[in-house]
């Protein structure tokens, strides 16, 4: 009987920490509601803070990512099934296996929270603050790294956090996050096992002003407020003033449903629609998204690369391209540049496992799906932003935007940033405002704004302070005219990248790893 009592806990307190990680996905766009993020994490710590065995910190962390990510990034069965041919229960199978391997990052820091906690509400806080910022850089840098659903990207406006993005970027915010969750909750612990000690007969009325006495969960608490308050101070900060007259940028969004576009029955009609949005195109730079031109740039007929020159040529502006290249049979996905400033190009850098190269040992997954283009070259770091009518733009396509301090090295010489993205992959999904949200937090990390042109969404211009003032919307076929300044000035962030946010976290580790530890006991 106390064994299957046992069992049943074990089971349902699993269970939570999977609704509980499920929870955090509507702290994300397009849902929004960020105080969620608070309310997922602070669960989380407060059960490891219920526990002295290792094992099953890594398996409440462990469950609290496989419902987080199970939930987060469930778009990829459409890429997989719809548009990769795979068999729908071999693509949940390598989703789920995904999803574990991305569990792993929160089970660990789970395991070593509660191999490594000790005294107070805040040192506790803290820990786990610096073992989760630990956690998700080493998830968005292993094996190329897979950041997406960093819980600080949730911090977005309009959270009071928002303002720590300039200063610590995501991964600083993430750990934020992880701070005021895990004072809450251990408030709430602290609290709660005052109340257990107090015994039954104490009347309701009684219990409350047993839970402030405690002058720690005051202490914390009140912490957690001038956090909060804090960023919403820092965001009245300019770290970057606009730099000249602003510019006139026409972002294209040809909305070219992804089974059609390598379909050589409508080739001809994709490049006619994209030459036809570019004639109606206004602005003095015109941006077609990645793989707007369903061939390599070499293959496409002259008369048509002379069509697109001579429409932008007659009013004197510059098209950007996003386009395939080939140069000795390996294959870039590229962004090329015509009239005005023609003959640049930027070719992508950080590619996507298994969907633009096979990683090492892995080429039979290829035997079970079908992606076009989908054995890229890298285009190399450091790449020299594109020069159009004075400005300097930093371009990245499509997943590269993902990784901030990867978009650093071009400040501060670009005043403007522009991401070229396809998501047709994700169809109608979580993926597209979920990538328009990392753009928000790039352009409040970088004080740039960021424009974006996509095929089928979400096309927009962000600006420094994570505003979206246009975006056209998704799956609508047109050009969103848009008029932006370039930016001068560095956040602290473009000084210090990641490097601060993790000298920081790797001090609170190594103090707790270092430290002589009392025997580990729950707070209650």
């Amino acid at each position: 009987m106390i064994f299957q009592k046992k069992m049943y806990r074990v089971v349902a307190v699993f269970l939570l920490m999977l609704l509980a990680g499920g929870l955090s996905v509507l702290a994300f766009a397009p849902i929004g509601v960020f105080p969620m993020a608070f309310l997922s994490l602070a669960v989380l710590v407060y059960w490891l803070d219920d526990t002295a065995l290792k094992r099953t910190g890594f398996a409440l962390g462990f469950a609290w990512g496989l419902g987080a990510f199970g939930a987060g990034v469930s778009w990829l069965y459409v890429a997989l099934v719809r548009y990769g041919g795979m068999f729908p229960p071999l693509a949940v199978l390598a989703i789920f296996l995904f999803c574990a391997f991305l569990s792993l990052y929160p089970a660990l820091a789970g395991m070593f929270y509660v191999r490594w906690r000790y005294g107070g509400l805040l040192r506790r806080s803290l820990l786990f603050a610096a073992l989760w910022v630990f956690a998700e850089w080493l998830r968005g840098t292993l094996f190329t790294g897979f950041p997406w659903l960093s819980i600080g990207y949730s911090q977005t406006p309009p959270s009071p956090l928002a303002g720590y993005f300039p200063v610590v970027g995501v991964y600083g915010v993430s750990g934020v996050v992880a701070l005021v969750s895990g004072l809450l909750a251990l408030c709430v612990a602290k609290g709660v096992g005052h109340i257990r000690t107090a015994g039954p007969a104490l009347a309701r009325s009684e219990l409350m002003p047993t839970f402030f006495i405690n002058s720690g969960v005051r202490f914390s608490a009140a912490l957690a407020g001038v956090i909060l308050l804090g960023g919403a101070c820092l965001s009245f900060i300019r770290w970057a003033e606009p730099d000249g007259s602003p510019l006139s940028v026409s972002l294209i969004q040809p909305n070219i449903e992804q089974s059609l576009k390598w379909n050589p029955a409508h080739h001809a009609e994709t490049l006619q629609v994209n030459a036809e949005l570019v004639r109606k195109a206004q602005g003095s730079i015109i941006v077609l998204p990645e793989a707007a031109l369903p061939t390599t740039l070499d293959l496409l007929p002259p008369e048509y690369l002379k069509e697109l020159t001579d429409s932008v040529a007659q009013q004197g502006s510059a098209l950007v391209v996003g386009v395939f290249m080939s140069d000795d049979g390996r294959f870039y996905n590229a962004a090329v540049t015509l009239g005005e400033g023609s003959g640049q190009r930027y070719a992508k850098n950080h590619l996507v496992p298994f969907g633009e190269y096979s990683p090492p040992l892995f080429g039979w997954f290829y035997r079970f799906v079908d992606i076009p283009m989908s054995r890229q070259s890298t285009g190399g770091a450091n790449q020299p932003p594109l020069r159009l009518f004075g400005r300097r733009i930093a371009v990245n396509i499509c997943y590269e935007d993902v990784f901030g301090a990867e978009l650093l090295p071009s400040l501060p010489q670009a005043g403007l940033m522009l991401n070229l993205s396809n998501l047709a992959w994700y169809g109608d999904s979580f993926a597209q405002p979920q990538h328009l949200q990392i753009a928000r937090a790039r352009a409040m990390e970088t004080g740039r704004p960021m424009l974006r042109s996509t095929n089928t969404g979400m096309t927009a211009l962000v600006l420094p302070d994570g505003s979206v003032p246009s975006v056209q919307p998704a799956f609508t076929r047109g050009v969103l005219e848009v008029t932006v300044s370039a930016y001068r000035g560095l956040t602290p962030y473009a000084w210090w990248g990641d490097v601060a946010v993790m000298v920081l976290a790797g001090a609170v580790i190594l103090a707790a790893w270092v430290w002589p530890l009392p025997v580990p006991r729950p707070l209650r």
